[in-house]
């Protein structure tokens, strides 16, 4: 019977010697850092380099080997505090105007102010704060605005309001002398000149390539109010004919949809208010220089 124990007891030895050895075959062949096995619960008289870390405070539960490496994998969860933004993209306000305005003077933006703060105040901003060693987010802060303002001066009115959107070109020199529609079609802008100065500008849009405004020399052959187009049936007031039927015009297409559309070879004006005053100005035989 003695014996019987001992051959029980010694089977028993054995038996939980073969299951240990099974339980911990997969932990070494497997690679480090897998977690495809469920953790094994603790046993008595296993090391502490057997056991999970952890760093819980007594008596909570320690976390599952996934959770564990979620949190050893995260950042550290104290953001720093936001600095609060005065202006930013998609603001539109009399200051985005001014801060635009300065921008220019600058020479950060060529486009003149619109008070909307867009892509290109964005990146002219995000240049400004790059070379004053800012943190160059784009967006301007009472940090970035102040260095702003002393680089730069009070805005005029006409820098906050110029004449025209577009930037004017050089003129050409056919439009320094007399009385001259100088019409860039690079910067599709007109300029009025007397004697070589420039007393108003607008925008102006041209025709397509397949009814291309012509460029050359002209003289202002007649003017009218208000016209109709014989050929398109489309109002065009304020027309001064220069050559043929193509003439400098008020749009109401190009001042609702700017340069998404084109002339039939006329020469657009969106302005319909500068454009009255250049037509009450503007004499039959004025010329009109149309160049690139």
């Amino acid at each position: 019977m003695q014996r019987q124990r001992v051959i029980i007891r010694t089977i028993g030895v054995a038996t939980a010697v073969a299951l240990a050895a099974t339980a911990c075959g997969p932990q070494k062949t497997e690679s480090a850092g897998s977690s495809s096995a469920a953790p094994s619960s603790p046993t008595a008289g296993a090391t502490p380099e057997a056991s999970p870390s952890t760093d819980n405070k007594p008596g909570e539960a320690s976390p599952s080997a996934s959770a564990s490496a979620s949190a050893s994998a995260s950042p550290s969860a104290s953001p720093s505090p936001s600095v609060k933004q005065i202006m930013a993209n998609g603001d539109e306000s009399e200051q985005v105007r001014e801060l635009q305005a300065r921008l220019k003077q600058l020479k950060l933006m060529t486009v003149a102010p619109t008070g909307f703060y867009g892509s290109k105040t964005t990146a002219a901003v995000k240049s400004f704060q790059s070379k004053n060693g800012l943190d160059a987010t784009g967006g301007v802060d009472d940090k970035t605005w102040k260095k702003i303002q002393s680089s730069s001066k009070k805005p005029t009115a006409d820098e906050l309001r110029p004449p025209t959107t577009n930037e004017v070109a050089a003129p050409d020199p056919r439009c320094m002398t007399g009385r001259v529609m100088c019409i860039s079609k690079e910067s599709r802008t007109l300029a009025w000149m007397i004697d070589g100065k420039v007393v108003s500008t607008m925008d102006v849009r041209f025709g397509s390539e397949n009814t291309p405004t012509r460029e050359g020399v002209f003289n202002v052959g007649w003017k009218a109010k208000d016209w109709t187009s014989t050929i398109y049936h489309t109002p065009m007031p304020y027309a001064m004919f220069f050559s043929g039927g193509q003439a400098v015009h008020y749009s109401a297409d190009f001042a609702a949809r700017g340069y998404n559309g084109a002339s039939h070879g006329c020469v657009n004006v969106r302005d319909k208010g500068k454009l009255s005053k250049l037509f009450d100005d503007v004499q039959v035989g004025d010329k009109v220089v149309i160049y690139w």
